[in-house]
């Protein structure tokens, strides 16, 4: 046991003491995200909203403030830099999170959730790019997974408070605490991450940057994102209610299931990561792994009623997003060098901006329409498609691998010849 103890905390060594304090402003602010869980449950009981006529538009609001969010974030990245660009996003975030309690109508709620992402999902680059100057490159992927603990560790507490929150206090004590939390995330950061007092190591400059856009490899892995994120998505919006409705469990049980997603991650994630660092694989291919993993804990729910297969399907989309989404921000980190890290890691965020636009929208009006059965076999065939995506990335990566080499040679040979 000591053996096994010691082990796990060695795959946290070698990791920078701004990695860390990232790591905990990361946590306390995600301590307070017990609000997006509950959104849908939020909007239908509380302020009596339809599932696919009100809902669905609103989780849409929701996606596009995080795409305008996200790009605006890169810009101002890549212009004012990633102190400025977080700690603004994370006091305002958290007033317009307290404000948002208090809009109870279909169009001013969407105008809120829309003003609340935009300003809350401009950090996302921002601290992307932090973590990616404030980590030595072998320790990038590491670094990528500890932030991945820390927000899985904030959100495996945030549900089951959140669940035993609204039991006893109602919904609007969520939408203190996520505010509160985030301005408590602000005072740390300008504690402990002034760029004063601190160094990067691995500080990017790029004389001639490549646009992003241009990137043909980065647009590919980008559209395999979007889908991997809209059947994710279905675990913070379809899901809560297909358990509540399907199975009937309790806010606080729903909030203890989802609470167990991000124990689980806390407890196997780094040495996992750790272990397939050290392996063959090559980054693709575990996101294609971890693809298959998360499709596959949708069909299941099709095969029986027993509830016990909530647990199953938790699991399987539990490693899948542990294996899919730490080596997806690694490649994407890795193709960053590139150009602007900022354009770079904005389009990535964007990517899952865009996955909330249409996921959660998507998987609501399916529910309605089609039934939770018909709904969970089109999500698994969005999997299917993300798959596809990323074999072809692989395949094109790889010719393009043996092209550059092949260019290598020739060069060579020619020097040779003179």
């Amino acid at each position: 046991m000591k053996t096994l103890f010691n082990n796990y905390v060695n795959t946290f060594k070698g990791l920078s003491k701004e990695v860390w304090w990232l790591a905990l402003i990361t946590l306390i602010n995600r301590a307070g995200t017990m609000v997006i869980p509950f959104l849908s449950l939020y909007l239908t009981k509380s302020l009596n909203f339809s599932v696919s006529g009100e809902v669905a538009w609103i989780m849409s609001a929701f996606g596009l403030g995080s795409v305008v969010g996200s790009w605006l974030g890169g810009r101002l990245t890549d212009l004012i830099g990633y102190y400025k660009v977080m700690t603004y996003s994370l006091v305002s975030t958290g007033l317009l999170f307290i404000a948002l309690q208090f809009l109870d109508t279909f169009v001013s709620f969407c105008f809120g959730i829309f003003l609340v992402m935009l300003v809350a999902d401009t950090f996302r680059p921002a601290m992307f790019v932090a973590l990616s100057a404030y980590s030595k490159p072998e320790n990038k992927t590491r670094s990528v997974t500890l932030i991945r603990l820390a927000i899985n560790l904030g959100f495996s507490a945030g549900p089951a408070i959140g669940g035993l929150i609204i039991t006893t206090m109602g919904y609007s004590g969520l939408f203190w605490v996520d505010g509160i939390t985030c301005i408590l995330a602000t005072l740390v950061l300008i504690n402990v991450l002034n760029p004063k007092s601190t160094k990067p190591l691995d500080d990017i400059k790029v004389e001639n940057p490549k646009s992003a856009y241009g990137d043909k490899a980065f647009i590919i892995f980008l559209f395999a994102m979007m889908f991997f994120g809209i059947v994710f998505l279905q675990y913070f919006s379809t899901m809560p209610i297909y358990y509540k409705e399907a199975h009937f469990l309790t806010e606080l049980e729903i909030g203890v299931l989802l609470g167990a997603n991000g124990f689980l991650i806390f407890l196997f994630e780094m040495p996992l990561i750790k272990w397939l660092e050290n392996t063959r694989f090559t980054k693709t291919g575990l996101m294609i792994f971890g693809a298959i993993l998360t499709g596959l804990s949708f069909v299941i729910l099709n095969f029986t009623s027993w509830t016990g297969v909530l647990i199953l399907g938790m699991l399987l989309m539990t490693f899948g997003e542990m294996i899919a989404f730490p080596f997806s921000n690694a490649f994407a980190m890795d193709r960053a060098k590139k150009g602007n890290q900022g354009e770079y890691m904005a389009l990535y965020s964007i990517a899952f901006s865009i996955a909330h636009i249409f996921g959660h929208n998507l998987g609501l009006q399916l529910i309605d329409n089609m039934g939770f059965d018909n709904t969970w076999l089109i999500i698994t065939s969005l999997s299917g498609l993300c798959v596809f995506l990323l074999f072809f990335l692989r395949r094109y990566l790889n010719v393009k691998k043996r092209k550059k080499q092949q260019v290598i040679e020739t060069e060579e040979e020619e020097i040779l010849w003179i």
